[in-house]
This record gives structure tokens, sequence and C-alpha cells, in this order.
């Protein structure tokens, strides 16, 4: 008798190639419209799966998971993050979780110094100013930025993507500090260049640039709060391609309002897709729409893991990237 194929909902479009796959593989229900499912339709879809593949935008919390009956056995995430889904209860109810590492480490990494070039280089307003129609010519005084070479580089976790951004900033001239849970080995360190600070603190008082490149979770929401925030210097910029909620933006706004700090990019929201009026209409500030790891071989590969992650599982073995804890 041929066995039994795992019901997979799959809560967004996903890449065709591995739509197809998954189709192939299991017994698949897709998300033709890409619409996000309300929490009604997540509960409904964890009642009826084995297995659950939701992306950053479901939010699978103690509701949802205290719905499920005893069906769902695998919630096989479609990202790198895991703060929207309660890993606590997920957890309590003997339910798996694995998420899809290391495949938008260079992606990622690669926004992060697209940022760190485009704010205190003006790109955004230059880019603007054309497009207005306003633009008369060069001149010697229009649209002075500032260097970055020889600039200092604060990075806020030091982990795949934190490294990534590193090594790149190094070409560009940049000093390289972190900040981190732990100290990285010395032989990284030393490749690196990098300095760490025990202390954020005082790190984020002697920095030109800073970059948060760490996870969302309970110690680090609101780690840039508006206490620290006052540490930085009037001519400091932020470049955020980690989680919106690392940041209190209502202070980072009321900063760049007030020229406090001399601009950010950031790529992510503390309520997105809601994004601050204000911040809206700073020229100081380069807005993107959560894009940081948006390729197309990034998409594939994390389907990819997805799907082994899927097998491994329905195989009886334990997935290559089961998730067990999240920390900075």
């Amino acid at each position: 008798m041929a066995k039994k194929r795992p019901v997979v909902v799959v809560t967004r479009k996903l890449p065709d190639a591995i739509e197809t796959r998954m189709m192939e593989l299991f017994d698949t229900r897709l998300n033709r419209d890409d619409r996000p499912l309300s929490q009604s339709e997540l509960i409904e879809a964890a009642k009826t799966a084995d297995v659950m593949v939701p992306t950053v935008t479901d939010r699978i919390d103690k509701t949802v998971l205290a719905q499920t009956g005893d069906r769902l056995r695998l919630i096989a995430s479609f990202g790198t993050g895991v703060d929207h889904i309660d890993l606590a209860t997920a957890r309590q109810r003997g339910i798996t979780v694995t998420n899809t590492p290391g495949v938008l480490t260079e992606d990622t990494a690669d926004m992060t110094m697209a940022l760190i070039l485009a704010v205190p280089r003006r790109l955004a307003e230059g880019e603007r100013l054309i497009r207005s129609g306003s633009w008369t010519g060069w001149g010697p005084t229009s649209m002075l930025g500032h260097r970055i070479w020889g600039k200092r580089l604060g990075i806020i976790g030091m982990g795949r993507i934190g490294s990534a951004v590193a090594k790149r900033a190094r070409g560009f001239g940049l000093s390289v500090h972190y900040h981190n849970r732990r100290r990285v080995h010395e032989d990284l360190e030393a490749e690196l260049e990098a300095t760490y600070w025990e202390s954020l603190d005082q790190m984020l008082a002697h920095m030109d640039i800073i970059s948060t490149n760490c996870p969302h979770t309970p110690a680090t929401y609101h780690l840039l709060s508006a206490r620290r925030l006052k540490l930085l210097q009037p001519h400091c910029y932020i470049v955020n391609t980690s989680r919106g909620e690392v940041i209190d933006e209502n202070a980072l706004t009321r900063m760049l309002v007030a020229g406090e700090i001399a601009g950010a990019g950031l790529d992510v929201f503390e309520h997105e897709p809601a994004v601050n009026p204000k911040l809206i209409e700073l020229d100081n500030v380069v807005l993107l729409p959560h894009m940081g790891s948006a390729t197309i071989e990034g998409r594939v590969d994390m389907g990819e893991k997805v799907i082994i992650n899927i097998k491994t599982f329905v195989d009886g073995h334990t997935p290559p990237d089961r998730v067990l804890e999240t920390m900075f």
C-alpha cells in the first residue's frame, strides 16, 4: 500500500518551481492569490494540515496553536526569523518548527551595504531630484553627502548576516566594530578586523554608522530604545535590515525630525506594512518595503530548504533546520 502523502498548507504564493515540486511530493494546498490569511483562516489551515508552511506575515500565536488539534506536527516556516511563531506553545504541543537559515545571508548583507552607502551619499534624494525635473546641473556644493571610507561601523548582532556585512564593509574602508551576546571566535574577529564592545551603550556612543543585524526576540525588543538612541552622535546614521521591533520607531522618528541623528536606512518597520507618516516625509531617510532578502535565487533556495525539512520530518528523522531556540 502506498504511503499516504502528508497534507501541506502553504500560506503565501511561493516560486513556481517550489510549488510544483511540493505538489509532486505532498498533498499540497496552495494560496494562489497570495492574499495574507486572516487569523480564522490560519486556524482552519492548522486544523486540516499535517504540515504548515507559513511566512513572516503569518502570526502563528498561542490562539492559533491552541486550536490545531492533534494533526499538525510540523511548522516549516519559509524564512529565517521565527518571531512570528509562538515557539514555547509549539513545543508544549509537540509541534516541530523549522526555518531556512543561511540561504539569505548574502542577499541581506548586500542590501545592508547598499543602505550604508545610500544614506550618507544621499542617493535616494538625488534620484528624486532627477525625477522631479528640478535638477539644474552640477554644482560644487550641490547634493553634498559624507564619505564612508574611514568611518566607524557598529554592527549589532555578529551572526551570519552581521559577519557578511563586516566583510563587505572592510572593502569600503570602514572600521568594523560589533556588539554581540557572545564574543565571536578570535579567528573570525581577526579575519574581519573587528573590534568587540561588551557594552552596547559604549559602542553606540562612538560610532558613525549603526547596522542592526540581530533577530527579534523578547531580549531584543526595542534594543535600541529611546534612551540608547540618545547615545548616538548627531552625525550618526542607522541602518536596519533585521526586524522593525528591534528599534523604538517612534523615538527614532522624533530624533530624525529633530536632527538629533543624521539619517536612517530602513528596510523593516515596527508595525509593517504601516510606516510612520513622518518618516515618509523625511529626505534623510531611505525606506524600502522589506526587500532585503528579495532575490529570485534566495526565494528558491528558501523553498528548497522547506522541502528538505518536510521530507526529512515525514521520513521519521530530525529535520536539519529544526528551531530549538533563538538568541542574540
